[in-house]
């Protein structure tokens, strides 16, 4: 397959993976007795509380009695305690990488007031004011279904793709890096961190890196990054994520350890927590180390941050085209809101809130992207392309500052915008 069928192919499973369309549900507000039931599904007994200064409650939980324990593909489930290896990145001479000046953090802040004991995983506390925010418990801790009327069919001989799409009633928006082979079991990448305002109560917007396999309705993802998402933590911090689906989020996967899924194994680092220090217009520049790589040895997706810090992973059994390898890799922001592609847009900002264009000190940034195949090495992709489904609101750009210096990824915006984003 050339070069030029790969490019079209990797546009259509962009576009067919980047438009999601809205469901409109109608559901009774939770009832006392079903939140009291969820809270207790959700909060299992604490060896530990922490009350962190931010207002978090991070509870220590026994690592045997964690939320993954709860999903049915995982009742005999044997917990691996490390990943077999985590790789090491190197950089060729031919594409040395020379990113732009940033600190990396992991800092947390409920770290002030303790750390969790050996042999249990700091858990955020689920509170009752956070189910009362969901208008159905289902729905909590979720992404909205994703689904298109988009189809893209490769045909190696003629260079053909036929591409045909519908419905345009997206509730969510992305600015992003992509590519699409074959057979990755791994990539990393260090994310930009900031603060952008979110507008709307049900709005949030993310930084993130997704590695996705099927395809068409039924997709298959793992990501992570950090997110502003006040319905679902209640404020408007910055917090670091995890996510994973196995139906592009009809059904399946949440945030976190909002549902049974996820093994958290390192006491370090807690999912749902805010980050910090935030980044700021032409002053210091902080990342955040994010990595998710598959596990030859078990087949288990392993998440990691910052200096090599495992957090946890996905179990190979919670995936059919995920169990062995992704096709898609993707880097950049998302923004979810039900005021896109409308007058007025939502004034919920992606990334710093800035253009792409603003480039070092305005706009966020995403460097260092590594890629692992089956050689198990680290490396920068044979072939990349940005896709924005609306450039007048959120913008990427593959910034190349000269030849042999490897690119880094612009992307963001600031939402409503007239005239170029109503």
């Amino acid at each position: 397959m050339g070069k030029s069928t790969n490019a079209l192919w990797l546009l259509g499973a962009m576009f067919a993976w980047s438009i999601g369309l809205h469901f409109k549900v109608e559901a009774a507000a939770p009832s006392s007795l079903d939140i009291n039931a969820r809270l207790k599904l959700l909060n299992k007994p604490a060896v530990k509380t922490i009350k962190s200064e931010d207002g978090d409650i991070i509870d220590c939980v026994d690592i045997y009695k964690q939320p993954a324990f709860d999903h049915p593909a995982l009742k005999d489930h044997k917990i691996q305690m490390a990943p077999s290896f985590i790789p090491e990145s190197k950089n060729s001479k031919a594409n040395k990488s020379e990113g732009v000046a940033a600190k990396s953090v992991i800092s947390q802040i409920w770290h002030k007031s303790g750390n969790c004991p050996n042999g249990t995983i700091p858990i955020r506390r689920i509170r009752r004011q956070d189910l009362v925010r969901v208008a159905s418990l289902k729905q909590f801790g979720t992404k909205p279904p994703s689904r298109f009327n988009l189809s893209f069919i490769p045909n190696v001989t003629t260079d053909n793709i036929t591409m045909t799409a519908s419905d345009n009633r997206s509730v969510r928006n992305a600015a992003l890096l992509a590519t699409m082979g074959y057979n990755y079991i791994g990539a990393q990448a260090d994310i930009n961190l900031w603060n952008p305002n979110v507008d709307l109560p049900d709005d949030f917007t993310t930084a993130q890196m997704w590695l996705k396999a099927g395809g068409g309705p039924t997709f298959e993802s793992v990501e992570a990054g950090w997110v502003v998402n006040p319905k679902l933590y209640g404020d408007k911090q910055s917090r670091l994520f995890a996510y994973w689906t196995k139906d592009a989020y009809k059904t399946t996967g949440c945030f976190d350890l909002t549902c049974s899924g996820f093994v958290q194994t390192g006491t370090q680092v807690a999912l749902g927590a805010a980050l910090g220090p935030y980044s700021s217009e032409q002053g210091p520049q902080y990342v955040v180390n994010v990595g998710i790589f598959w596990d030859k040895s078990t087949g288990n997706w392993w998440l990691k941050v910052g200096n090599n810090i495992p957090i946890g992973y996905w179990p190979a059994t919670l995936f059919d085209a995920l169990s062995h390898s992704a096709i898609l890799v993707e880097w950049g922001g998302e923004v979810f809101s039900s005021e896109l592609r409308k007058a007025p847009h939502t004034a919920t900002a992606m990334g710093s809130g800035d253009d792409a264009s603003g480039l070092y000190g305005n706009a966020a940034f995403i460097q260092n992207l590594r890629i692992m195949d089956y050689s198990l090495t680290l490396k920068y992709p044979d072939f990349v392309s940005t896709v924005a489904d609306e450039p007048y609101c959120y913008s990427a750009l593959n910034y190349i500052k000269g030849y042999g210096v490897e690119p880094v990824f612009y992307f963001g915006g600031e939402g409503r915008r007239p005239p170029y984003c109503p």
